[in-house]
């Protein structure tokens, strides 16, 4: 390292400046026995060419021509290049019978591809291509070093004695010596730039100092686009699985497509294999993975004792997306497991339900079309897969249209077929309108008026096998008209307060909408309805289409904001009220029963990039008890950091209504850089749930669902850590327990 680091020095100390250029058999021509190089312009120098009509440029101070010995000597910041290689040396020696060159003095060498060569003594061929170098130090085009005592260079393949080599630097940012966090021993290396790889014969790793054995012969990549070759191994180690290694194999196909194959061995179930292909085109990118084993299903259910027999277990996952035309995408996601606890055993996902969707879209400035179709499949234990929809087709079109009346309209066409293969069955289609015109008055307030239309077309089947009433409407044909109009007013003030600038924004939203039919709809995606700060001034509260809110209603808010130096403080806080009696359509609990609303709000505070907390809240209309509490706590800075959020759902909704059933959560994740390359990190999320907020959850009020925790080195070529992770989740019978995994990766390596 010591030697990597006296030729570095001396790199930087090679000057660069102006020099005039010539052809270096010129001099050769020349009858006296010794020429001084002049300044001349290079228009008025003569030039010539060898025999094989290849010129060499070439510089130097002075230059002298021994007739005897046919030997021409430059000395003084030489410089030479011919067919992209370039030499630098403070004196070169040419014997013109022999052809070899002979560069002595802060020797540099680049090659065509980018490789850079310092050395003490470097005898070259007349052609400049190969030759041989003592103590010299090599700086690939990748950037990575080698250093050895020896070297050669043959028909543009490198040969280097006693090497060693590291993609690490060797000098810190002020250039003092460093010392690598790994680097490769060999008493034999060959650097083939056509492969791009890196053979080592005889090597030795070194790890922090620590001296590693490593097979008689390997190799390892240094280009860009990736090379075929096998992986740092992964290791872990699991109360479920055991000891496992994965030891991946990366076959670079081409340069636009590669695989990889991973063989994963376990000590306490049997082994798998799992392979991952992707591809860029011309039209557009996928990948594909697979995992494949054999072994026992755990048992979802805890009634029924663990199966005996074996059968085979795997998961499958595809992604791509294709641009047909600068109109036209298509974008797939395909993802299927053989049973519910495949992905868990085996960390493949944590998802509880995996989505697959094949979309077809058309995007242009004044519309959109998007056709596709929907498929799920449920991992949790009480996931009945044939009562689990499929969107086939789902279809939705949106054409803007700029200066009608003054305004601006968007038309809308959507259908929907929602099909059980066990189930309620729906079909919808709609047409809808708006029309949004924007005016600001002279007192500065900024009014939008919005007039809305829409006819709905609704089909429905065995409506009695959805569980929940207000979910299930009736079977056969229903015809709906939708109309709405709304008016919405901001007021914005503006002006210095507190050392920074203020804003002020009061808002009133005006909506005119008669009694719609709803109940007899059957609502599939509209039921995950509560009243946020987001929707707050929304046309319909509602998330989907399958229900609408009618009757009249006033909003009200207010947005305020404070903007300093290194401070933001930004609120909003709002209620509706309605001038009719609420009809039913709203569960108890949503915030949106009864003539006024419960109170919602946002309130986000910055200071710089050290802290941000963000707290979205609901307070009951009668008593301003907290009914969803959501803080979101980010402080510190890129590497030394927390997180802390917190949810709270204390909503009192029936809980037989699964898709707003109360909650508690807490989550927590920081990490610690405790030195420059060292840190330690950690996460948690704990179920804060009980028996009083949910009658149907499992928790006690305090049930930890995942736990992790690591130590992590991390420089520029090499990331080394460990880490702790415990899953709590039960999926029936099965708990995934304690994982130990060890994680390696070489920067600057290639596949």
């Amino acid at each position: 390292m010591g030697e990597w680091i006296k030729q570095a020095g001396r790199q930087k100390g090679v000057r660069t400046k102006f020099v005039w250029w010539s052809a270096l058999p010129v001099f050769l021509t020349l009858p006296v026995a010794s020429v001084a190089a002049q300044p001349t312009s290079p228009a008025s120098t003569p030039t010539s060419v060898t025999a094989k009509n290849e010129i060499i440029g070439f510089s130097a101070d002075q230059v002298t021509y021994d007739s005897d010995a046919d030997v021409v000597t430059a000395s003084g910041e030489v410089r030479m290049n011919r067919d992209g290689n370039y030499l630098a040396a403070d004196q070169v020696t040419w014997d013109r019978k022999s052809g070899q060159v002979v560069a002595k003095g802060n020797v540099v060498i680049v090659t065509p591809e980018g490789d850079k060569l310092v050395g003490d003594n470097v005898q070259l061929t007349d052609t400049m291509k190969d030759g041989t170098v003592e103590n010299l130090m090599v700086v690939l085009e990748s950037g990575g070093r080698v250093a050895a005592r020896h070297g050669s260079r043959a028909n543009g393949v490198m040969t280097l004695t006693d090497a060693i080599y590291t993609p690490c630097p060797v000098t810190t940012e002020t250039g003092c010596p460093k010392r690598p966090s790994w680097a490769i021993t060999a008493a034999r290396v060959i650097d083939d730039p056509k492969s791009n790889r890196i053979r080592f014969e005889g090597g030795r790793m070194q790890l922090f100092g620590l001296n590693i054995p490593l097979l008689p012969i390997f190799s390892i990549g240094t280009g860009t686009e990736g090379t075929t070759g096998w992986l740092v191994p992964d290791f872990s180690i699991s109360s479920r699985n055991g000891f496992e290694i994965a030891v991946p194999y990366h076959w670079q196909i081409g340069p636009n497509r590669d695989a990889t194959i991973t063989p994963r061995i376990y000590t306490s179930v049997l082994p798998a294999i799992e392979g991952k292909y992707r591809e860029l085109n011309s039209v557009g990118a996928y990948q594909v993975y697979g995992f494949l084993t054999y072994g026992k299903i755990d048992e979802t259910d805890p009634t029924k004792p663990e199966p005996e027999d074996k059968s085979i277990r795997g998961y499958f996952d595809a992604n791509g997306r294709w641009q047909l035309s600068p109109e036209w995408t298509i974008t797939t996601s395909l993802r299927a497991a053989t049973d519910k606890t495949v992905t868990r055993r085996y960390d493949l996902t944590n998802d509880d339900r995996l989505r697959n969707v094949i979309n077809a879209e058309r995007i242009t400035p004044n519309s959109y079309v998007s056709i596709a179709g929907w498929a799920f499949q449920g991992l949790r234990v009480d996931d009945r897969q044939k009562q689990i929809p499929i969107a086939l087709p789902a279809i939705d079109a949106r054409f803007s249209f700029d200066d009608i009346a003054g305004g601006r309209a968007e038309l809308q066409a959507n259908s929907l077929a929602i099909l059980r293969i066990d189930g309620q069955d729906t079909q919808r289609a709609f047409t809808s309108v708006r029309w949004d015109l924007r005016r600001l008055t002279p007192w500065g307030q900024e009014v939008t008026f919005t007039a809305y239309g829409r006819g709905d077309l609704y089909h429905t089947d065995d409506s009695a096998d959805t569980l929940v009433a207000i979910y299930r409407g009736t079977d056969g044909w229903h015809a709906r008209a939708i109309g709405a109009l709304a008016a919405d007013i901001k007021w914005p003030f503006i002006g210095s307060a507190f050392g920074g600038i203020q804003r002020l924004v009061p808002r009133v939203q005006f909506v005119l909408t008669p009694p719609t039919k709803n109940m007899d709809i059957p609502n599939e995606d509209a039921r995950s309805v509560d009243l946020q700060d987001s929707n707050l001034f929304a046309l319909n509260r509602f998330a989907g289409y399958d229900r609408w809110e009618d009757s009249y209603r006033v909003t009200y808010g207010l947005d305020w904001s404070l903007e300093r130096k290194n401070l933001s403080i930004t609120n909003t806080i709002g209620q509706s009220y309605r001038f009719e009696r609420p009809n039913s359509i709203f569960p108890d609990g949503t915030g949106l029963t009864g003539r006024t609303s419960d109170i919602v709000g946002r309130t986000r505070v910055r200071y710089g990039r050290l802290i941000d907390i963000t707290h979205r809240y609901r307070l009951d209309k009668h008593n301003l008890a907290l009914r969803r509490s959501e803080v979101d706590l980010t402080i510190g800075t890129t590497q030394t950091y927390a997180q802390v959020g917190y949810l709270r759902l204390d909503r009192n909704i029936d809980p037989t209504i699964e898709d707003l059933r109360d909650k508690e959560e807490i989550r927590v994740a920081g990490r610690i850089l405790f030195h420059r390359y060292w840190s330690i990190f950690g996460a948690t999320v704990i179920d804060l749930t009980d028996k009083n907020e949910d009658p149907l959850s499992i928790a006690d009020g305090f049930q930890p669902v995942r736990n992790r925790v690591g130590i992590e080195y991390e420089d520029d070529c090499l990331a080394l850590g460990v880490t702790w992770r415990r899953d709590y989740e039960r999926i029936g019978a099965f708990r995934k327990g304690s994982t130990f995994a060890i994680h390696l990766a070489f920067k600057g390596v290639s596949r």
